[in-house]
């Protein structure tokens, strides 16, 4: 079954933080970068990435926002995103009364 997020997925259906992979094409097959522990029969969701999208000062800005989250997340440092909109819609609509 393939889902798509539009931010509508009940949190239950979502497992654990979004996990960034980089892969290239080889022979026609993507081959990861670096191993993974995924298990096997994983499905994953690929993106490609538009090289010229951004200027290369932004992409490495971006590249390390990624890793600097990627640590925070490792660290327990983290936000849940589910938790937080719940939050803004409850402050939201307390707003409107």
């Amino acid at each position: 079954m393939r889902r798509v997020f539009d931010g509508r997925v009940p949190k239950e259906q979502v497992s654990g933080p979004m996990l960034a992979l980089k892969a290239q094409v080889k022979n026609g097959r993507l081959v990861l970068d670096e191993p993974t522990d995924l298990p096997e029969g994983s499905e994953v969701e690929l993106v490609v990435l538009d090289d010229e999208e951004f200027a290369p000062e932004e992409k490495a800005r971006l590249l390390q926002a990624i890793e600097d989250c990627e640590e925070d997340i490792e660290k327990g440092d983290y936000v849940d995103g589910f938790e937080f909109i719940a939050q803004l819609r409850a402050r939201r609509e307390a707003a409107r009364r």
